[in-house]
């Protein structure tokens, strides 16, 4: 019997990372499977003024005027997955003028983050012998990879198969087809199929498989996200199928034991699509919550599986 523990999209999120750290250990899991988003979104700036240093996050001004104030502050934008920054009015002022400023900052923050992160992985988990899997996003940049290629623990399995246990292997596919925001690893429906089925071709029992794809099967309930306008902005009451028609054919033409999916946030749950159980812990990363999955794979079959929240 192998336990697998499997989580996805923390965007960034400093108390999820954390969290993920313990979860193999805490639910027994012989694999810890952590699929995309791994990066945050946003820098947050905060400007050093006269009487204590000045900041906004999510529509409240701060005034932070102490140390302490500061340091929660800091730990605040670190658990919501984004980027605390020190800087002058002045510097403020050069970064909104120049985007080009403002996104070699933000890449350096990810970098530095991702960094300690996988220093935190390594000092926590290299005397154990979980298997600790990693598959960025398509939120995630591809330089990344190079970040966690010098981790002794962290395996990025992105774009490749790898062994569960003596007779699961599983295929990992972070890129998502086409959204509105243009992000780091998205491409056609068709560019989509075949980055799966030449995983899928290296593969001696596909049905006894599991496909790691970030993205969930279109129409599955799992990827019910919320309805945009024209101008991006959110139709209120209402949702739209966003996953990939290109990930649904691949499932029900090939039938794998179980797809690990993630991506759309709000959409969570367990799906069955044929003979293939398909799964999205959905995320909360903001909150500083991880969601997962606990599976248990039995030779030929999921002997059961559970969600978990922490």
């Amino acid at each position: 019997m192998t336990r697998i523990y499997f989580a996805t999209d923390i965007h960034g999120s400093e108390k999820c990372w954390k969290k993920v750290l313990n979860a193999g250990k805490f639910y027994e899991a012989n694999v810890t499977i952590i699929g995309g988003d791994l990066t945050g979104k946003a820098i947050v700036p905060i400007v050093e003024a006269p009487g204590g240093a000045k900041a906004s996050f999510r529509g409240k001004d701060y005034i932070l005027d102490s140390d302490e104030k500061t340091r929660e502050f800091e730990e605040i934008i670190s658990m919501s997955g984004y980027y605390p920054y020190h800087l002058s009015p002045k510097e403020h002022d050069e970064m909104r003028a120049d985007s080009s400023k403002l996104d070699l900052l933000f890449a350096q923050l990810m970098k530095e983050r991702l960094c300690r992160w996988v220093k935190l992985a390594d000092d926590k988990l290299g005397k154990t012998n979980t298997k600790f899997y990693v598959c960025p996003g398509n939120d995630d940049p591809l330089e990344i990879s190079d970040i966690l290629k010098e981790s002794s623990t962290v395996i990025d399995v992105s774009d490749r198969v790898v062994p569960l246990d003596d007779n699961h292997m599983m295929i990992n596919v972070g890129w998502s087809n086409s959204t509105p925001w243009k992000t780091h690893r998205e491409c056609s429906e068709e560019e989509l199929a075949k980055r799966i089925e030449d995983q899928v071709s290296q593969l001696n029992d596909v049905q006894n498989s599991v496909f790691q794809l970030h993205v969930p099967p279109y129409a599955s309930q799992l990827d019910d996200a919320p309805k945009l306008d024209a101008t991006l902005k959110i139709v209120y009451g209402e949702t739209a199928a966003v996953g990939s028609t290109a990930v649904r054919s691949t499932i029900e033409k090939h039938q794998p034991l179980l797809g690990l999916h993630g991506h759309i946030h709000e959409s969570s749950g367990v799906q069955k699509i044929g003979r293939t159980l398909c799964v999205n812990p959905g995320s909360a990363y903001t909150e500083g919550i991880l969601n997962g999955v606990v599976l248990f794979l039995d030779k030929s079959k999921i002997k059961s599986y559970y969600s978990v929240v922490g």
